[in-house]
């Protein structure tokens, strides 16, 4: 399930407010400028899929959003709990960092937490299939995957290198909860 945690940036261990409905997630992240929104795939989508396969069956939402916010590029990105590099991924994320362009990801499957640095406070997303989340450009953020990552998730683009990250130096994030593992299902 879906869930938003609300922190004050000084205190870690005890959210201010937590939210397990998608509507009301959508409205409080909706707040600070960042998009949360559900999809439901137009056609089945069978384990393993190539990435044409997973981009069509969301291609109505896809298209919405590259004509609504100018995205040049589209891709599909996925990780499971084998993967050799995993360790290495998931620290690449772990800290504080920024883009020059919004980081966009819809979740196919499997889950990832979007941690969310703004205004003095943090907000902890936990993404599941279905979700779709829009953090702005210049937004302070981070992400975890787990130690046991599992997701496949869309990705869209407005520069066609990919994703750039600029690191902030503060090491905010290590104070705040891990995305625990959840279980991979094809």
């Amino acid at each position: 399930m879906s869930r938003l945690r609300i922190f004050d940036e000084t205190r870690p261990q005890a959210p201010l407010t937590m939210i397990d409905e998608h509507a009301a997630i959508a409205r409080e992240l909706g707040v600070v400028g960042v998009r949360f929104e559900r999809w439901a795939a137009n056609r089945p989508i069978a384990p393993g899929a190539a990435q044409d396969e997973v981009i069509a069956a969301y291609r109505t939402d896809v298209d919405r959003l590259m004509r609504e916010e100018g995205y040049q590029s589209v891709d599909v990105i996925s990780l499971r709990p084998d993967h050799p590099e995993r360790t290495a991924l998931r620290q690449k994320f772990l800290s504080e960092h920024t883009h020059s362009e919004d980081e966009v990801r819809f979740f196919v499957a499997g889950a990832g937490q979007f941690t969310l640095h703004i205004d003095g406070k943090v907000y902890d997303v936990l993404c599941e299939a279905g979700d779709l989340i829009g953090v702005p450009d210049g937004t302070r953020h981070w992400f975890d995957m787990s130690e046991a990552p599992y997701f496949v998730a869309i990705r869209l683009f407005t520069n066609k290198d990919g994703w750039v990250a600029n690191y902030t130096g503060s090491d905010i994030a290590q104070g705040f909860p891990r995305m625990q593992p959840i279980a991979a299902s094809d």
